[in-house]
């Protein structure tokens, strides 16, 4: 998910009851919610280093213990300044922290981190560097609108009668919004429910139906935002992807005849070379529906341009033929096939 839900997502995770336990679980929470993604400083290396990086090590169960302590560490860090500032003023002291507890929740907030980005279908490698191997439920896209309201309901709302409540001279027991927080929560386990059912029907709309006169290989079904009976179908054949639309509602697969053919490249010496390099690799590895094509260049020197691309997200919608392709990586390789340059979109 993007970066926002995951800091909502800890947030609202505190005040459903573990802000309650000791102070400063609110912070503590929304920051380990979001600290996987700190893997995103590889792109300062290049965009073939960032994407290699993304969701690797730090979006594993091994790595979860190790950035919990650093994020209370940070926080402890903080929290000692602000102490040693407010003792410098003869302020009264701050409510007690309890660090175990503290550690304890950034933990179950890092773990909230991989059940989001596992939801969606970008995926995970939550067992890396034992194991490889992808992960994706693949039914939330990967910003989801009702979610993101939700949650940012849960957090304004409380907020907003406790001003009112100020204003009226009510009284205020203990941190607010816990019923609306374990609500949000609940609201989003629905609708995972309703998802994760849609999904299934959406691939059983698929099984069994024949492409271009041939029985489908693979099959799979990704989400759109909002809608949780639309999906962007793809089915693999031994010679190509087909990409359409799927209405799980009434198990229908290309209700508008907009199916779009991705015919499987043939093999070449150039696609293969660049496959052996580390962003071949890595793309491989993380593409479920994979294209490798190559370009032979003779300008400004004679060589080969190599393309990585995903069917997966290229969504069957007319409008988006027009926007620029996602997540594609190049690979740029010399008459030799030496790899020159490497990243994503062309150099």
């Amino acid at each position: 998910m993007e970066p926002v839900t995951h800091f909502l997502t800890g947030a609202t995770l505190a005040r459903a009851g573990f802000n309650r336990k000791t102070a400063l679980a609110t912070v503590t929470m929304t920051i380990a919610a979001e600290a996987a993604d700190t893997d995103i400083l590889a792109y300062f290396k290049g965009s073939a280093c960032g994407f290699i990086a993304h969701r690797g090590i730090t979006h594993t169960f091994l790595a979860i213990p190790v950035i919990a302590a650093l994020v209370v560490g940070v926080v402890w860090l903080a929290d000692a300044l602000w102490q040693r500032w407010r003792r410098g003023r003869g302020l009264a002291p701050p409510p007690e922290r309890r660090w175990g507890w503290l550690y304890l929740f950034a933990c179950v907030a890092g773990l909230s981190h991989l059940l989001l980005d596992l939801t969606n279908d970008y995926g995970v490698r939550p067992f890396y560097p034992f194991s490889r191997q992808w992960y994706a439920w693949d039914i939330v896209f990967l910003f989801e609108p009702l979610i993101f309201a939700v949650l940012l309901a849960a957090l304004v709302l409380p907020w907003l009668f406790g001003v009112v409540n100020r204003k009226i001279g009510g009284r205020q027991n203990g941190p607010r919004g816990r019923t609306a927080s374990i609500a949000a929560l609940l609201c989003i386990v629905a609708l995972w429910g309703v998802r994760g059912l849609e999904h299934r029907r959406a691939l059983a709309a698929l099984d069994g139906v024949e492409f271009h006169g041939e029985p489908s290989l693979r099959t799979a079904a990704f989400p759109y935002m909002v809608n949780p009976f639309r999906w962007a179908g793809v089915a693999e054949t031994s010679h190509a992807y087909v990409s359409m639309e799927v209405d799980s509602l009434r198990r229908e697969t290309d209700p508008g005849n907009r199916a779009e053919t991705y015919y499987k490249p043939q093999p070449t010496e150039a696609t293969e070379a660049a496959r052996e390099t580390d962003l071949g690799r890595a793309y491989i590895e993380w593409a479920r529906f994979p294209l490798v094509e190559a370009e032979e260049l003779s300008e400004p020197e004679p060589g080969y341009l190599v393309h990585f691309l995903d069917v997966r997200f290229l969504y069957p919608e007319p409008h988006l033929k027009t926007r620029r392709r996602p997540l594609v990586a190049y690979v740029l390789l010399d008459s030799d096939l030496q790899p020159l340059a490497e990243g994503f979109d062309s150099p």
